[in-house]
Formats: C-alpha cells, sequence, structure tokens
C-alpha cells in the first residue's frame, strides 16, 4: 500500500518556499539599498548581508524538506515520517527577530524628532 498522493501539493509547497524566498532576498536587497542612507553603514551589513544569508539558507533548507517529503511520501512503510517542524520554526523566529529590531529601530529614531502630518 503507497501512501503518496499523486497530486501535486509537494510541489506547490516547493513553489511556495521559493516565493518566500524571493521575497525575503527582495526586502534584503531593498534594505541594502535604503538603509545606509538613513542609518550609515553598519546597516548595510547587519540588514542586507544577513537577510541575503539568511535567503541562502532557507532556499536549501526548503529543497533539502521537498526532497524528504517526497522520499516519504513514495516509501511504501507505514511508518515513513515526514520532515519536522525545524524550519519553519527558524524562519518564524527570524522575521519575529527582524519585525521586533525594525520597531526599536523606528520608534529610536522616531523619539527625537517633530512628529510628521498624516496627510
Amino acid at each position: 500500500m503507497t501512501l503518496f498522493d499523486p497530486g501535486l501539493q509537494p510541489e506547490r509547497t516547493q513553489l511556495a518556499w521559493r516565493r518566500t524566498c524571493l521575497a525575503l532576498a527582495a526586502g534584503s536587497l531593498a534594505a541594502m539599498r535604503l538603509l545606509p542612507h538613513a542609518f550609515g553603514s553598519a546597516w548595510w551589513i547587519l540588514g542586507g548581508i544577513a537577510g541575503l544569508i539568511a535567503t541562502g539558507a532557507l532556499w536549501i533548507g526548503s529543497g533539502r524538506r521537498m526532497g524528504a517529503a517526497n522520499d516519504a511520501l513514495r516509501a511504501e512503510d507505514e511508518q515513513a515520517r515526514m520532515p519536522g517542524g525545524m524550519l519553519l520554526a527558524a524562519v518564524a523566529g527570524f522575521v519575529a527577530l527582524v519585525g521586533v529590531v525594525s520597531l526599536g529601530i523606528v520608534l529610536a529614531s522616531g523619539l527625537g524628532a517633530p512628529a510628521a502630518p498624516l496627510f
């Protein structure tokens, strides 16, 4: 008995991971372009290079996860295990860290500046 569904679910999941990688790469390149003008050259390294390294790690990790999921789905053994959620947890942690750091930057830069009108 084979547990594998011949549909395209694993391929769609892989495409979703690739779209996430492309979005992270685009955000990192935007950070490399915009952050040095606003905060200095150290933010180029922190914002851009760290994001591109995370993009590469996510690209490799998603490919390995896809391979492991396909192997588990094609296994004839009923005890085959799907890959765990460590990659998902790592991505969620990275995004949360970037969000907290970004919030801190925005709050710190706005403390001494006069309030700008909304419209």
